[in-house]
């Protein structure tokens, strides 16, 4: 069902306290973390604390809670102190483009070389 927690869900994990993270944020309703894989100098993966698979899903079921996550990522941004050079938010929606976790999450990126790395 969404927005409850699924067992096998990794994210659901790190939220629940089972799996650590490196958090770096978190409110009621959103947990940040750095990614275990940085594509970035700065790459923060920004994750609703209730299970959706991916962002439509989000946005469909939720318009408060997908403005929170983007709200979350945009602090995140502010943190990391990349807000003023610009920075990537990128959600992967489907198996087609890569999304291996079917929990939504916003990926931030940022960082010196970040645009002739990500193209």
């Amino acid at each position: 069902m969404a927005g409850e927690p699924q067992p096998d869900c990794l994210f659901c994990k790190i939220v629940a306290g089972e799996i650590p993270s490196t958090q770096v944020r978190e409110t009621e309703t959103t947990l940040a973390f750095r990614d275990i894989s940085p594509q970035a100098p700065v790459h923060v993966l920004v994750v609703p604390k209730a299970h959706y698979p991916d962002a439509a899903a989000l946005a469909e079921a939720d318009a408060e809670l997908t403005a929170q996550l983007l709200r979350e990522a945009a602090a995140v941004a502010a943190d990391e102190g990349i807000a003023d050079k610009g920075y990537r938010l990128v959600f992967n929606t489907g198996e087609g483009v890569g999304q291996t976790v079917f929990h939504v999450h916003c990926h931030v990126l940022g960082g010196e070389g970040i645009a002739m790395r990500l193209g």
